[in-house]
């Protein structure tokens, strides 16, 4: 499974982005599931809509029920149980700073025992690391 952070869902709905072109790039050859997580939803939805075309909002959830139905994307729920390592991720990277949505990937790369991501945030995930000494690896770099 593929970790999808918020930058990947905006540049790949809002055409006005710098990283569209390489975003559907990467959607086109992806032969992989995607996962990612509520906050990372939320923050997507928000970016969107603030741009002020909710319509994307609405074109983002009904092609990440398609790729659901499809079975090539779900959702990793956190759990009260996070919390302890979200509040301890979220001091550790205070200078960045973390927000939720980038430590509930963090937890979910822990999950998963792996942290093959797409993002365009090149600076936090380049820094960020899951079990605190393994990075990330961008997959979207490439494109």
């Amino acid at each position: 499974m593929i970790i999808v952070d918020t930058g990947y869902w905006f540049g790949l709905l809002d055409q006005r982005d710098d990283y569209h072109a390489v975003c559907c790039e990467f959607l086109s050859q992806c032969q992989e599931p995607l996962i990612t997580t509520f906050p990372v939803l939320t923050e997507a939805l928000h970016l969107l809509m603030r741009r002020g075309n909710s319509q994307q909002g609405l074109v983002l959830l009904e092609l990440l029920s398609k790729l659901q139905t499809q079975g090539s994307f779900s959702i990793f729920s956190l759990q009260h149980e996070h919390l302890p390592r979200i509040t301890q991720l979220m001091q550790q990277y205070i200078d960045l700073p973390m927000d939720l949505a980038d430590a509930s990937l963090v937890i979910l790369a822990e999950h998963l025992g792996e942290g093959r991501i797409i993002s365009t945030d090149q600076r936090d995930f380049h820094t960020y690391r899951w079990k605190n000494h393994h990075p990330f690896t961008n997959l979207l770099t490439p494109y």
